[in-house]
């Protein structure tokens, strides 16, 4: 029996609608979840919106709203988002959410009654936009001599009572961690997180007084829990924490924890610790992907190139910008996108070699087979296709994105499409009907084969068209898991059940770019 695989997102902030960024990391931790299922593992994939903060206080003041009614209308957003990207949540969490309040103040009584809370005051450097304190060694110089954080954001000089967090009791056991083969990936973030420990840990401020829009620090002082508190907890928050019970005993620890690359600090230094002090499993493994950038640059509203996620999957397809964002960027290392870089690599790849090579195939068999499969003698060259696709879809593609490298995973698939269109051209069966109809038959049998396994190994790209493809196979829906892969028997089944398949419908219509689309 598969064990369960526990899988989140880092949650969401909605001070603002979503942006591509947001539906990069979604649809990736969506590929990763289906991938799982389809390997035969009870999956339970969390995603939502960190709602709380100084952040969206000021910004639902700026707009004449309360932050309630900013969280309840930004956080609808995202969720309208991932339901048109496809996103197989099981829970989208919200850190106002009820359960949520509870987990986030059971865990700060377990650290508190580990002697790990203690009170004092802050003074220091703080950006409202990162919702993050920074050393004054960490700063840089902006224009004009003004102090930034190292994102690049400005910082205030913040004084006030605060409940502090003793991590710096935990610098050995969190280098042990981060020191621990396959925890943090990409191997150069964990090298940066080492880096930052050695340098020595300063006691965290994990409270504020001066707003209340966050969930309540329990002893009832006036104080709110600091963001990250409260946002990290909602991993274990969906999970049943602090109750306990069959949610956290089959999921908890998380497999993977899919973040973006500039809150690794969060996630492998104050949530390890954090659960350290509170006697909890530690998650397995976290994974910080690299920035999306806009033909090179990274997208921010002043420079007006901010790109709207819902815009980009009405023009060109849900399944064609998910293929373009797994299989164009080398994940974990940043990448760079254009509305003509995603309409030349679907049509070259999806229309012109998967799409048409499934089109012509099946069209083939409608007309000249009236749709119906049979038993067939296979030769060698036959055999070394199917060889070829098999290994690609049941091992490589496998492999790959079992090891988060969907582009290479991607580009295993696709030189298995090209094998199969290179294998039509060989064989030419429009010319077989005529000299050698029953060499024809296997020719596009064994294409038949291929496609099958082509589309079921693609299915957590492209969901939707895979599907597709396999309803016009008449392949049954309990019949299309990576298991399948290796089921020899399935064809035989198939044809002696008297199966016929109808004349097919394209699957991947060629995109075009739209006239006021910059290249």
């Amino acid at each position: 029996m598969a064990e369960p695989y526990y899988l989140t997102t880092a949650i969401h902030y909605p001070n603002g609608k979503p942006h591509i960024g947001h539906a990069y990391e979604t649809i990736a931790a969506d590929v990763i979840a289906r991938f799982q299922r389809l390997r035969g593992r009870e999956v339970r994939f969390q995603t939502g919106t960190d709602e709380h903060g100084l952040k969206m206080a000021q910004k639902a003041r700026d707009i004449g709203s309360t932050p309630r009614e900013l969280a309840d209308e930004m956080s609808g957003h995202f969720r309208e988002l991932f339901d048109v990207l496809n996103i197989s949540y099981d829970r989208f969490i919200r850190t106002t959410d009820p359960d949520h309040h509870r987990a986030s103040q059971a865990i700060w009584e377990a650290m508190e009654k580990k002697g790990d809370l203690y009170l004092d005051r802050y003074e220091g450097w703080y950006s409202v936009r990162d919702e993050a304190y920074y050393d004054e060694g960490e700063l840089v110089e902006g224009e004009g001599g003004a102090k930034l954080s190292p994102q690049g954001t400005p910082v205030e000089w913040t004084e006030e009572e605060s409940w502090f967090f003793r991590l710096s009791n935990y610098a050995e056991p969190l280098l042990e961690l981060l020191k621990t083969p396959g925890f943090l990936e990409p191997v150069s973030r964990r090298n940066e997180m080492v880096a930052f420990i050695e340098r020595g840990l300063q006691d965290l401020s994990v409270s504020r007084t001066s707003f209340d829009w966050g969930v309540k620090v329990p002893s009832g002082d006036g104080h709110v829990m600091y963001v990250w508190v409260d946002a990290l907890t909602n991993y274990i928050t969906g999970v049943g924490y602090p109750d306990g019970g069959e949610l956290w005993d089959k999921f908890w620890p998380a497999d993977l924890h899919l973040i973006g690359k500039d809150i690794v600090r969060f996630h492998t230094i104050y949530w390890p610790a954090f659960l350290m002090s509170a006697d909890l499993p530690l998650p397995k493994k976290v994974f910080g992907h690299g920035f999306l950038l806009n033909r090179g640059v990274k997208e921010s509203k002043s420079a007006g190139n901010v790109t709207d996620p819902m815009e980009l999957a009405d023009k060109f397809g849900v399944d064609a910008l998910r293929y373009f964002l797994m299989a164009e960027v080398t994940f974990g290392q940043d990448g760079s996108y254009s509305a003509q870089a995603l309409v030349n690599k679907v049509n070259a790849e999806l229309a012109n070699s998967f799409g048409n090579l499934a089109q012509r195939t099946l069209s083939m068999i409608a007309k000249n087979m009236a749709g119906k499969l049979e038993l067939f003698s296979a030769a060698s060259e036959d055999d070394t296709l199917l060889a070829t696709v098999g290994k690609a879809c049941a091992e490589t593609l496998p492999q790959e994105f079992e090891a988060l490298n969907f582009s290479v995973g991607i580009e295993a698939w696709l030189r298995a499409v090209y094998a199969c269109n290179a294998y039509v051209d060989e064989q030419a069966p429009w010319g077989l009907k005529k000299t050698d109809p029953e060499r024809m038959k296997a020719v596009l049998q064994t294409l038949f084969i291929a496609i099958r396994d082509l589309a079921i190994a693609i299915q957590p790209v492209v969901p939707e068209k895979a599907a597709a493809v396999l309803d016009q196979l008449g392949i049954p829906a309990d019949r299309r898991s990576y298991a399948n892969l290796g089921d020899a028997d399935w064809f035989g089944a198939l044809a002696a059940s008297g199966h016929a398949i109808d004349k097919p419908t394209p699957v991947f219509p060629r995109l075009e770019l739209p006239e006021e689309e910059p290249a």
